[in-house]
């Protein structure tokens, strides 16, 4: 009896076993053990908004519908908050969802795809998955570098390229000026993928006017970050419509799950409690970095819901420090790209959360220095 072969696409065959991520869970599942702060996963820890919870244990009873394959509702709602048309808008299962939606609009084998070298990697796993040829260009100054990445669009004749404003996982951001110029630099056949998915963190002034549409740029955001809405998986792009339109080709129209649906609805009728979310993030924000420099430690400036600590060293000596938080249950990330390495990065957290770490900060530093 023979043993049965799947044949598997060559593009399938030849990717490695590996996704952008190891979640908190699967490390605590290989520890046998709970972290006591979750601070890693640039996650709302403050959770959704009274109100959204309430929509949501109400609707509860009616989950056993399907949701609207249209997102109808909450595709008007956001039009109505971005001052944008319904058909400027599509909803998908976080920006992760629409990624992989617009890698496969625009990338096939051998396309170049422009982005940062350490930039958000999921963004790599769909260019990948789609058979392209990621082209990367190093970080300036700790933030992408918006006339590197002009250079290897250009250079490359690449389709498409990436960019994070507010940046994950620097912090870091540029103004609506620049974002525009670099826009307007950009040849009229290169897309770029504009995710703004710390667009709500970041001071006045970083997020160009929601209703300044161009032809060839997508803007995504989301419900994960400051509306404590992660685990719901529910996000939004959007644009010119002719662009947004191509969405509806490709994209997984039952998706959006309708509990997706009536949180993000009821998230975005709730803006005084954003407000509040908003404060508690720069609040927690500025502990974090004060606690960093405490301890001998450069906070860098930060435009989202975490900071990134430059440990003052290399890369070696930021794993032995991320690797010692681990060890006291605390759940810490950190950049992996050359120079930026040298950090760890921590997310914005409860008071308690930031207790414990407050209190073992300085002994992980002072065994990874010896």
């Amino acid at each position: 009896m023979s043993v049965a072969k799947p044949r598997f696409t060559k593009i399938a065959a030849s990717l490695p076993s590996s996704v952008p991520f190891v979640g908190p869970e699967a490390q605590e599942r290989a520890r046998k053990a709970p972290f006591r702060a979750r601070i890693g996963a640039n996650e709302s820890s403050f959770g959704p908004a009274p109100s959204v919870i309430g929509a949501m244990q109400s609707s509860a009873g009616e989950m056993w519908k399907y949701c609207d394959p249209d997102n109808f509702d909450l595709r008007r709602a956001l039009a109505g908050h971005l001052n944008l048309n319904e058909q400027n808008i599509v909803v998908g299962e976080g920006i992760d969802g629409l990624l992989g939606v617009a890698a496969r609009l625009f990338v096939e084998a051998g396309t170049p795809v422009v982005t940062s070298l350490g930039a958000y990697p999921t963004f790599n796993f769909h260019v990948a998955g789609c058979g392209g040829r990621p082209v990367f260009v190093e970080y300036e100054n700790d933030r992408e570098s918006l006339d590197g990445l002009l250079d290897a669009v250009r250079r490359e004749n690449a389709p498409l390229v990436y960019l994070s404003n507010p940046d994950n996982p620097m912090g870091s951001w540029w103004s609506a000026g620049e974002i525009a110029r670099f826009i307007s630099a950009l040849p009229s056949s290169a897309v770029l993928l504009l995710d703004e998915a710390y667009g709500e963190t970041a001071p006045a002034g970083t997020l160009p006017p929601s209703d300044f549409i161009w032809p060839n740029v997508i803007r995504l955001r989301t419900f994960s970050k400051a509306y404590g809405l992660a685990g719901i998986r529910c996000g939004y792009a959007f644009g010119d419509p002719d662009v947004i339109s191509s969405f509806e080709k490709m994209r997984n129209h039952y998706g959006v799950n309708k509990m997706a649906q009536v949180a993000g609805l009821a998230a975005l009728k709730d803006q005084q409690y954003l407000a509040v979310v908003l404060a508690r993030i720069e609040a927690a924000r500025n502990r974090i970095s004060e606690l960093a420099r405490q301890n001998g430690l450069e906070p860098l400036p930060s435009a989202t819901n975490f900071v990134t600590i430059d440990c003052g060293s290399d890369g070696a000596f930021a794993k032995k420090v991320l690797d010692g938080l681990l060890e006291q249950d605390v759940f810490v990330r950190k950049p992996m790209a050359p120079k930026l390495d040298r950090c760890i990065r921590i997310s914005v957290g409860l008071p308690h959360e930031l207790d414990i770490f407050a209190a073992e900060l300085p002994k992980v530093l002072a065994a990874a220095r010896s």
